[in-house]
């Protein structure tokens, strides 16, 4: 192990900056993140999406690093906020409104675009990001662009470089053939294989570093993916596809209650 790693396991105390319950949800491998999207600066929907998260017992709410929004939003939940960015100076300002976690990530939006992330790209942001604010607790999206070893490689790469939770992806990588729980299963494989694959390589090296599993899960994958070694579970598009504060409560809720159960942290794949 690196100096550099083994020094962040041993000091990795930028996550004991988040309010209590946080810290204990990720110990306790039951933390819930709504997603409502890096570039969704509609104040009605993300007011909607934080209501839900708020009521349906989610522990953040992960959004556009605006100040403005931030600030707003601060008035509709009281649930910790994160943000999400390709660009570091955005974050300062968005942690002087409020943000308590920040993180570089959420790039689903981007490649419809065309537009790609190279772990060379993330890495430098992640180091421009900790210049910038190296007191704030760092969440790094690894990109499923990446082929699964180049994954593991970079999010190796990124606990060294003070990260403080990988993010895994992968919901607009899968092509689900199948309607119902198959189709479901099918399309939150890619963040499931990037999460273990981390996971695994984490074990061996000792590294004690959270990983939230994201992008393309929904209630019936959520839980597969705590099982496939992550702490935490984010959840965009499986909440804002619906159109109304109650069904967006209900599923919330549903997944809460079985990130909460205890049997799913006593089991694990071996693969």
């Amino acid at each position: 192990m690196s100096q550099s790693i083994y020094t962040h396991c041993i000091l990795m105390s930028l996550i004991n900056q988040l309010p209590q319950k946080v810290q204990k949800e990720l110990e306790t491998k039951s933390f819930l993140k709504v997603i409502s999207g890096l570039s969704n600066f509609n104040i009605n929907s993300v007011s909607l999406i934080s209501k839900a998260a708020s009521l349906g017992g989610a522990d953040m709410i992960d959004m556009a690093c605006k100040p403005e929004l931030i600030e707003l939003m601060q008035k509709v939940t009281s649930i910790p906020i994160c943000v999400s960015a390709v660009e570091p100076i955005l974050f300062v300002d968005a942690v002087k409104a409020g943000a308590k976690l920040i993180e570089i990530g959420n790039f689903d939006s981007f490649y419809e675009k065309g537009i790609i992330f190279s772990a060379e790209q993330v890495l430098n942001l992640t180091k421009e990001t900790k210049q910038l604010l190296p007191d704030i607790p760092l969440s790094v999206t690894v990109p499923h662009i990446l082929t699964l070893d180049q994954q593991v490689d970079l999010a190796m790469k990124l606990v060294a470089e003070g990260a403080d939770i990988i993010q895994t992806e992968g919901g607009t990588s899968s092509k689900p053939f199948s309607s119902g729980i198959k189709g479901c299963l099918e399309k939150a494989v890619p963040t499931l294989a990037a999460t273990y694959a981390i996971n695994e390589e984490f074990v061996k090296n000792s590294i004690n570093c959270y990983i939230m599993s994201a992008s393309g899960l929904s209630q019936v994958t959520a839980p597969l993916a705590i099982s496939c070694g992550a702490s935490a579970v984010g959840i965009g598009s499986a909440i804002n596809k619906l159109d109304s504060l109650i069904s967006m409560i209900a599923v919330i809720r549903g997944i809460k209650e079985k990130l909460s159960e205890p049997l799913i942290k006593k089991k694990s794949f071996n693969i």
